[in-house]
C-alpha cells in the first residue's frame, strides 16, 4: 500500500498582480523526507514554501498537508502541524530566550508555565544553548539567535519543519553551527523542507533537491544526480555559477 504524501501541490499558481510567481507547481513530499529547494533569487522558492502553511495564498490549484486541503477551514489545524524557521529570527526583543520559547506553547497548546518551561529547556539543550535561557536576543550572536528560533519552532511539536533561507542573514562563521543543528534534526527523521543556497548542506542532508527558476520547477532529483549530472541546461548553468565561487 502506497502511503499518502505528507505535502502535495497540484497545479498550483500564484500571482502578484501581473507577476506570475508560481507556475503550475506539481510536487509531492513524503513523510520523513528531507527536501531542499534551490534556485536563483526571484525564482519562487520562498513563495512556494510559504504557501505550505498559508503565509502566502495561492490563486489556483490545490495544496494538501497530511491529507487536508489547505483552505480556511483547515488552516488553523495545518499551522499547528507545520513549524517554520525564517531568514530573520523574529524573536521578541523584550523577552528572554526562555520567554520567547514558552509563549506559544502556553497560549496555543494551553500548557502550564512549568511544563512549557521544561519543554523549552529540553529543546534549548538540544540546540546546545540552554545556558543562554535568561538572556535577551540582543545579547546573542546571529547563530545563537537562529538556534533559539529553531528551538522555538520545535516547542510547538510540529510534524513538518520549514526553513526559509535560515543561514542567509548570518555571518559565514555562524552558518556552520546552524547547519549542524539542522543536520541533527534531519537525522531524527523529521519531515523538512528547506530553501537554501548552502549546496554543501543540500548534498549531505537532502533526500531530494528541487531546482526552481522563474516560478517553475525545472528539475527534481537526488542530490548526487542533480549536482553531478544535472539534466536541464538551466540547472547546469546555475550550478556552474554558484559552485565556482
Amino acid at each position: 500500500m502506497v502511503s499518502e504524501p505528507v505535502i502535495a501541490f497540484h497545479n498550483v499558481d500564484k500571482w502578484y498582480g501581473q507577476f506570475h510567481a508560481l507556475k503550475n507547481i506539481n510536487l509531492t513530499i513524503e513523510r520523513g523526507e528531507r527536501l531542499v529547494i534551490c534556485g536563483p533569487s526571484g525564482s519562487g522558492k520562498s513563495t512556494l514554501i510559504r504557501c505550505i502553511n498559508g503565509l502566502e495564498q495561492f490563486n489556483s490549484g490545490e495544496i494538501t498537508v497530511e491529507g487536508q486541503p489547505l483552505d480556511k477551514r483547515h488552516l488553523r489545524a495545518i499551522r499547528g502541524k507545520v513549524g517554520m524557521v525564517f531568514q530573520h529570527f523574529n524573536l521578541f526583543p523584550h523577552m528572554t530566550v526562555l520567554e520567547n520559547l514558552t509563549l506559544a506553547p502556553q497560549r496555543t497548546l494551553k500548557m502550564t508555565q512549568q511544563d512549557a518551561q521544561a519543554l523549552a529547556m529540553e529543546y534549548l539543550a538540544r540546540v546546545q544553548i540552554a545556558h543562554q535561557a535568561d538572556k535577551f536576543p540582543s545579547q546573542l550572536s546571529g547563530g545563537q539567535q537562529q538556534r533559539v528560533a529553531i528551538a522555538r519552532s520545535l516547542c510547538m511539536k510540529p510534524d513538518i519543519l520549514l526553513f526559509d533561507e535560515p543561514t542567509s542573514a548570518l555571518d559565514p562563521e555562524m552558518i556552520r553551527e546552524v547547519l549542524d543543528v539542522m543536520k541533527e534534526l534531519a537525522n531524527e527523521g523529521m519531515t523538512m523542507v528547506c530553501v537554501t543556497h548552502e549546496m554543501g548542506f543540500a548534498r549531505q542532508v537532502a533526500d531530494r533537491v528541487v531546482f526552481m527558476d522563474e516560478g517553475e520547477i525545472v528539475e527534481t532529483a537526488p542530490p548526487s544526480q542533480l549536482f553531478d549530472s544535472p539534466q536541464h541546461p538551466r540547472t547546469q548553468q546555475f550550478l556552474e555559477q554558484i559552485l565556482s565561487y
